[in-house]
């Protein structure tokens, strides 16, 4: 049903997957005219012009997969997202400012240096021209159905990757299809990033989080995955099994490393990774305290304050 358009972007991840289907696009890509004008030749090629699309669906809300829906949006289209998607699409910059609050005082929290911390938080500043905002004219939750091309598509929500993330399945020829975004890629690892804290002040714990969603949506019975980046996932229980060994083999590193006394995320994540530039701190230190925990919950670690600091010992 769905036509993958490779996106350019301009960051490490590399070119993103737009889908199209008569009148909907499916995360059109960054907000940059290299981008822009890469869909409108596809549109072009199909006789259609960016003000024929009526809808645009959001997976979740990262600039390389929702900045141009504001253009669209512009010509009449709808934008259809999750409603914590909403939230952040709606205003951006105050997004970002919220997530440089809270991550400089929390990394300093983690073991790295002020100084260190307040570079990492102001990197993404450079986000900002790719991500436009945009307001959300339908709310999408779990259960809710979108009809693209005479077909139904069921929402559901997942978690892992980003806030508000959302996958559409439907039927196609016989098979069970989803456009899953970056929550399933073919042979990347999805970053569990770091999220501020939710309307209960409480930090989420995004990768046991993800591991539980994954765990779920193996059981789906999908037979497609549509994904954010590269090829399609053509096996997606395999797929997921992949991801979940793999992340259950980085906790067992992770949880070797603080057996060796007390140890910070910084320490946790210096060990995995080794001297990280700062353009990859922010993944770093999302999976070292995401892999923590996932320890802390399991009661294999646990947490106390020294000097301000997060330190963890093995129970």
């Amino acid at each position: 049903m769905f036509t993958r358009v490779s996106i350019p972007t301009p960051f490490q991840i590399g070119a993103v997957n737009a889908y199209i289907a008569r009148r909907t696009i499916v995360d059109p890509g960054p907000d940059s005219e290299e981008a822009w004008s890469r869909l409108v030749e596809m549109l072009e090629a199909r006789e259609l012009s960016p003000a024929d699309i009526e809808q645009v669906l959001v997976t979740h809300p990262h600039p390389d997969h929702f900045g141009l829906a504001n253009r669209f949006a512009e010509r009449g289209a709808r934008v259809l997202a999750s409603e914590p998607a909403a939230d952040i699409m709606r205003d951006f910059a105050a997004q970002l400012h919220s997530e440089q609050s809270y991550f400089s005082d929390f990394f300093e929290r983690c073991g790295v240096s002020r100084e260190t911390a307040e570079t990492v938080t102001q990197l993404p500043e450079a986000f900002l021209p790719y991500a436009q905002s945009v307001d959300t004219d339908r709310a999408l939750g779990a259960g809710d159905t979108v009809t693209v091309d005479d077909s139904e598509l069921t929402v559901d929500t997942v978690q892992g990757h980003s806030a508000g993330e959302i996958i559409f399945s439907y039927d196609h020829q016989g098979r069970r299809e989803a456009v899953v975004g970056d929550n399933v890629l073919g042979d990347i690892t999805p970053n569990p990033f770091l999220q501020i804290p939710d309307e209960s002040g409480a930090r989420p714990r995004v990768l046991p989080a993800f591991n539980d969603s994954l765990r779920w949506l193996r059981e789906q019975g999908h037979d497609r995955f549509l994904t954010g980046h590269r090829e399609p996932v053509e096996s997606p229980r395999e797929r997921i099994d992949d991801i979940l060994a793999e992340h259950d083999q980085r906790t067992a590193e992770v949880a070797d490393i603080v057996s060796g006394g007390a140890t910070t995320p910084s320490d946790v994540m210096t060990a995995l990774f080794g001297d990280l530039p700062a353009t990859e701190y922010f993944a770093g230190m999302s999976e070292a305290v995401g892999h923590l925990d996932v320890l802390e919950v399991t009661g294999r670690v646990e947490k106390r304050e020294s000097g301000g600091v997060f330190v963890y010992e093995s129970a």
